[in-house]
């Protein structure tokens, strides 16, 4: 009986004027814009590498196949880039990035520090490790 109230609503409803239309997909976008910039403001530890770049090689050899499986990709997820592409709409505030390896450590929208060039393993994890005390979200240990 229900079925019937709501199939005789619909096979009388008029078609939904253009404008109407096209304010409700724009109010679409809009909130599916906002969903995606606030998901994008988490911190994140962006690598610019190169295909070229053998210390690149090197830092994946070492460090990027285990990085995903530490503490410290939990509060900064990796995310490459290639230096020679076009930046990313979101990471054009990101200046400056000459050399490769360089990781950028942003949070909110902003750079939080970076770290340029790769010289082992050890070093690596050190800068990390300072790149986290300066983001905002990472709650204390203890």
């Amino acid at each position: 009986m229900l079925w019937d109230q709501f199939s005789f609503i619909v096979l009388r409803c008029k078609p939904m004027p253009k404008t109407l239309f096209a304010l409700i997909t724009s109010a679409l976008v809009v909130v599916a814009t906002i969903a995606f910039t606030a998901q994008s403001r988490a911190a994140e530890l962006i690598y610019f590498g190169s295909s070229a770049c053998l210390v690149c090689e090197r830092w994946d050899e070492e460090v990027g196949e285990i990085y995903p499986k530490t503490e410290e990709s939990q509060i900064l997820p990796l995310r490459h880039e290639d230096v020679h592409d076009e930046r990313a709409a979101d990471l054009a505030f990101i200046k400056g990035v000459v050399y490769t390896p360089t990781f950028v450590a942003v949070e909110d929208g902003k750079e939080m520090g970076r770290i340029v060039g790769y010289m082992g393993d050890f070093f690596f994890w050190e800068q990390v490790g300072s790149l986290i005390k300066k983001l905002k979200a990472v709650p204390p240990k203890g």
